[in-house]
């Protein structure tokens, strides 16, 4: 078995990275989706940060931004016709213009976070899942919603397309997956009955395959024409959070929580390469690049590596640096210590330009809502008559963002201790107050 070496240091205290190896760096936030353009030319990624980053994937440039969401972004796609489509935390898919960055379409609908999109292979119609329960179909060039589909049992997870578009596989939180018939809406089987949520699914319809990653860790390939058992996968590390099928068919990488990717050779399901790729955090998303020789995968850091699989060298790891959210408690005053756990992802304390899902903090207090320039506000928010200051702070965590500011970006958190509001109203005070 051929293994990839990995160092603990740091990228900057150890060797130089093997020839190949790319950091796409950038993003505010943990990267959750990845996707590689059938031409291999480009990289899409998705961020926590509301953003989607193109990227050349023939040098180190930097990324032209698709900003439209207005939470996180879980998941991105190629569409044909240079278009692609996203879903996020906003309850929103969208549908994208790569020439310009300009958003085609909005697909609303979904009353829950959208976790899986993906077109048809002509690029007519649009699948989503989403943790209301639901799959939806849309058209994808007029935007408009076809149907919805219901028959899972609680939140879907992700989508696959197979026969052109005539049947669509879907994952859910219900330990299932479902074969659909498109044109009947209805399910023709139930292809796995996993026991446990399953996660993410990879399709090869050429081969006759579909696998799926479950919350257990569990891997299975079944045989598309069957339902019979191809293989076992599972690795024994839970959960899976990302599948990739080389674009040859040849290989099938898997994610976990527990940071490791593994590679596995199709033709006799074999392992090729199982590596630990990220030392503080999970495996999100997963691609591989254009000719199959590389992996990219993202997770909690702020940027997403591509690994050449067939490198010997030294090679640096996701997140080798702990984010501040994993900071000991027992090293931090209180109110810090709420900072790092509630705020930290999505704010930075000083007037430092840094891409984060929520503007900066720096001279918060006394700050009507809405008004930082420079940031892209919910109407929520821009059209809001609060203004910062301890009382509103402390309302804010003690009831919530959703009530106190309902319709905005900031995500649904309390606090509810007064001495923990208190702590951590102190500490912002301290670190935002400019001189």
């Amino acid at each position: 078995m051929l293994r990839l070496a990995f160092l603990f240091a740091s990228l900057l205290a150890g060797p130089a990275p093997a020839e190949g190896f790319r950091s796409f760096a950038g993003h505010g936030g943990p990267v959750m989706g990845l996707a590689v353009a059938p031409d291999g030319g480009s990289v899409l990624t998705a961020s926590f940060d509301y953003s989607v980053g193109l990227w050349p994937a023939s040098d180190a440039g930097g990324p032209t931004w698709l900003e439209g969401h207005d939470a996180a972004v879980n998941t991105v796609s190629y569409l044909p016709g240079g278009r692609a489509v996203s879903g996020g935390d906003d309850y929103d898919a969208i549908v994208w213009n790569l020439a310009d960055g300009s958003v085609l379409h909005r697909l609303e609908g979904h009353r829950g976070k959208v976790m899986g999109a993906r077109g048809t292979p002509d690029g007519r119609m649009i699948a989503t899942a989403s943790w209301d329960g639901t799959v939806r179909l849309w058209n994808a060039e007029t935007g408009r919603e076809i149907a919805v589909l219901t028959d899972h049992d609680g939140p879907v997870n992700d989508v696959a397309w197979a026969q052109g578009g005539a049947v669509l596989y879907s994952a859910g939180h219900d330990g299932t997956v479902l074969e659909w018939d498109v044109a009947a809406r209805r399910p023709l089987r139930r292809m796995a009955a996993h026991g446990f949520g399953v996660n993410v699914l990879a399709i090869d319809e050429a081969a006759g395959w579909l696998a799926y990653g479950a919350l257990d860790g569990g891997t299975r390939v079944l045989e598309l024409e069957t339902g019979v058992e191809l293989a076992d996968l599972t690795g024994g590390r839970r959960p899976v959070l990302a599948l990739a099928r080389s674009p040859d068919g040849a290989r099938i990488a898997i994610g976990d929580g527990e940071g490791y990717i593994m590679v596995v050779d199709s033709a006799d399901w074999s392992i090729a390469h199982d590596f630990r790729a990220a030392v503080n955090g999970p495996i999100w998303a997963l691609a591989f690049n254009g000719d199959g020789t590389g992996i990219l995968a993202g997770g909690i850091a702020d940027e997403a590596y591509l690994w050449p699989l067939d490198a010997t060298g030294a090679q640096p790891r996701l997140a080798e640096e702990s984010r501040a959210f994993h900071t000991d408690p027992d090293m931090v005053p209180n109110g810090e210590r709420q900072f790092l756990r509630k705020c930290s992802v999505c704010h930075t304390l000083g007037p430092d330009g840094q891409r984060r899902a929520g503007p900066s903090l720096a001279g918060v207090f006394g700050r009507p809502a809405g008004s930082l320039p420079g940031y892209s506000y919910s109407p929520a928010l821009s059209n809001s008559d609060i203004v910062w200051d301890e009382h509103s702070i402390d309302r804010l965590f003690e009831i919530g963002p959703d009530n106190l500011t309902p319709g905005s970006k900031m995500p649904m958190q309390q606090i509810a201790s007064p001495k923990d509001r208190a702590d951590l109203i102190a500490f912002l005070k301290r670190a935002t107050t400019q001189d």
